[in-house]
């Protein structure tokens, strides 16, 4: 009988699937779907159709901040720098926003919020409040402590 050359796909595809690991149970997807509940609750209760949950995000930074640099923003909001320079762009086409060069390097943008951006603001958090309410409407009292509390320490640096 002559020896079985195998073909360099059949290793390629395991004779069993690995039944100990089911993609739906790990916690990057739980963490996907969990989050994209969260943006399908806050479009449906904004109460600004135009306005995104990272936007928001954004201006309330300023808003708490003060005038920032983008650099400032990124650190501020986790967004990444090509991002928040498109959500600049957007606050500032709806004139939510202000952009004036930095004084001490006039490189540099400084973001401050406009009349506008702090009207929207002041209007949008209690929506937020509301939204943040329906993201949690499932959890009693105290997994909710213990579901904030667990997702604070999962993005801690253990390096910090």
């Amino acid at each position: 009988m002559p020896p079985h050359h195998s073909s360099p796909f059949e290793s390629a595809v395991p004779e069993t699937p690995d039944a100990s690991y089911v993609f739906s149970e790990q916690v990057g997807h739980l963490l996907r779907k969990a989050y994209q509940r969260h943006m399908a609750i806050f479009q449906q209760n904004v109460g600004d159709s135009q306005l995104t949950a990272v936007q928001f995000v954004t201006l309330c930074a300023v808003r708490d901040h003060g005038p920032s640099s983008l650099t400032e923003l990124v650190k501020a909001t986790a967004v990444d720098q090509a991002t928040i320079r498109g959500i600049v762009e957007r606050l500032k086409a709806r004139e939510l926003i202000t952009l004036e060069p930095d004084p001490q390097d006039r490189r540099k943008v400084i973001v401050g919020l406009s009349e506008a951006g702090d009207r929207l603001v002041q209007q949008t958090v209690p929506c937020a409040g509301k939204i943040t309410e329906l993201t949690l409407s499932n959890l009693n009292p105290a997994e909710r402590v213990a579901v904030l509390f667990l997702l604070r320490k999962m993005i801690d640096d253990p390096q910090d």
